[in-house]
């Protein structure tokens, strides 16, 4: 049971970095280049729209899964499962959310660009350890 659990976990993260990285490299800077009223709505309606079954069934099924898959023991498997939960879980729900709330509360131009220079660099530090935690248990599935 525990390979094919750990080849999930390692596919999971993986779509998550890839999320992760396609806000970085795409949406981020096209929501940048936009006029701030235009990126601020935008970004409003993504922040309202990602709270949706499959997004939130990968995101934390993902983790789910990663934790039962360290079980087995691997070290690489325990090593993905504290990089995805951390890096994914821990920074988006105590870095990223309450910046999306606060962008919701708050949504003036201004509070825009602040925003754009707090989340995305820490959105590239999620990409990055959602990345490593892919190669992980892609090592664990191996061993």
């Amino acid at each position: 049971m525990f390979p094919t659990v750990t080849i999930i976990a390692a596919l999971g993260c993986g779509m998550m970095a890839g999320v992760f990285f396609a806000f970085s490299a795409m949406v981020m800077p096209g929501l940048r280049r936009a006029e701030p009223a235009v990126g601020l709505a935008a970004m409003r309606a993504i922040n309202l729209a990602v709270v949706n079954p499959a997004f939130t069934g990968v995101f934390l099924g993902t983790a789910v899964v990663g934790v039962v898959a360290a079980f087995e023991g691997d070290p690489w498997a325990w090593a993905g499962a504290a990089l995805y939960v951390l890096g994914g879980i821990v920074l988006t729900g105590a870095f990223h959310v309450p910046r999306n709330n606060e962008l919701e509360r708050v949504g003036t131009t201004g509070h825009w660009t602040r925003y754009l220079r707090e989340w995305v660099p820490m959105n590239h530090v999620r990409a990055l350890l959602s990345l490593a935690a892919a190669a992980s248990f892609t090592l664990a599935a191996l061993d």
